[in-house]
């Protein structure tokens, strides 16, 4: 069996600890920024902020509907979130694991996200990297906006 996919994006926030976590779990934050795409329309953002609670997160696109299913495992707040996630709309889809690091700095905080991903999903790690760094950069836009 090969080793998995870790794929790593670190990301500095001007903002705290605190605003940055709870955007993650709060549906009215996560549907401006999580999985959300210019030109697309957010259909449904469902989040159960609790270990072994679920969030469903659908934005309609030109190419279709995008389906994002996400089951927490571990809430440690402010510095440590961690969810299986998964793209693929049916309930038996393939899922991979998410963590979200947050440390404080002077400036606010920086947050580290690890995807770990299967080794048959090695070919989408760019793409799986470019669209991580642009969901990150929408929770910048939105997190430090509020606190700046």
């Amino acid at each position: 069996m090969s080793a998995p996919v870790i794929l790593t994006v670190t990301r500095e926030f001007a903002a705290s600890p605190e605003r940055v976590f709870d955007a993650w779990l709060d549906p009215k934050d996560a549907a401006r920024f999580l999985f959300a795409t210019p030109d697309g329309e957010m259909l449904a953002c469902e989040i159960d902020p609790r270990v072994g609670g679920h969030g469903r997160i659908v934005e309609r696109r030109a190419s279709g509907d995008a389906h994002h299913r996400i089951a927490f495992e571990a809430i440690e707040r402010p510095r440590r979130l961690v969810f299986r996630f998964s793209a693929d709309p049916a309930e038996d889809g393939e899922w991979t694991r998410v963590a979200i690091d947050i440390v404080p700095t002077h400036r606010g905080c920086t947050l580290t996200l690890t995807h770990e991903m299967d080794p048959a999903w090695a070919s989408y790690e760019d793409q799986t990297r470019k669209g991580w760094t642009m969901i990150l950069e929408s929770l910048g836009r939105i997190t430090e906006k509020q606190d700046g």
